[in-house]
């Protein structure tokens, strides 16, 4: 479950990449390149960039847009507004299928950075704007190493809460 515009919370449609039960903790972890609980099927669809593809559904039901900040988990919601209390403005929009942040963030941009990147998108809002960040998430998708997600290192860092590497 997602949160979008208003703190409303929807489903959000994915396929499924990974196997059943690969957060049974509730937590969310990254995904490395080479992860276990990817599928063969997971990693076909995670090539082919189709994995989101079912937000289209979300768009068309009225519950995301084409553009905007992503939506978040409800519990991160409610853990980066008591971190970071300006991040409540980030429900004044409706989530996005794409946004700012992912276009002008990365994967390692942690919860702060991405705030200040949404808050500039929807500070910023025009239609212009929006036509750029599709253009630039067209010309991410054609570049596969800008969607292959965290190598391992990256991931054991972040799992160890080593500062060494940072993701």
């Amino acid at each position: 479950e997602r949160c979008t515009e208003g703190g409303k919370v929807f489903r959000i449609l994915k396929f499924r990449s990974m196997i059943v039960d690969a957060e049974k903790d509730g937590r969310p972890h990254p995904a490395g390149g080479h992860d276990d609980r990817i599928t063969k099927v997971g990693a076909f669809i995670r090539r082919t960039r189709i994995d989101e593809l079912p937000q289209l559904i979300n768009i068309l039901k009225g519950e995301m847009s084409i553009v905007g900040p992503r939506p978040e988990r409800v519990e991160h919601v409610q853990l980066y507004t008591e971190e970071i209390p300006e991040f409540h403005m980030r429900l004044k929009m409706k989530g996005g299928l794409t946004g700012y942040a992912q276009v002008y963030g990365k994967y390692n941009t942690d919860a702060l950075d991405k705030l200040k990147l949404d808050l500039y998108y929807i500070l910023n809002y025009s239609f212009l704007l929006d036509l750029q960040i599709i253009f630039e998430t067209v010309k991410i998708l054609c570049h596969r190493e800008s969607t292959e997600g965290f190598s391992e290192e990256q991931v054991r860092a972040m799992q160890d809460g080593s500062t060494k590497e940072k993701p």
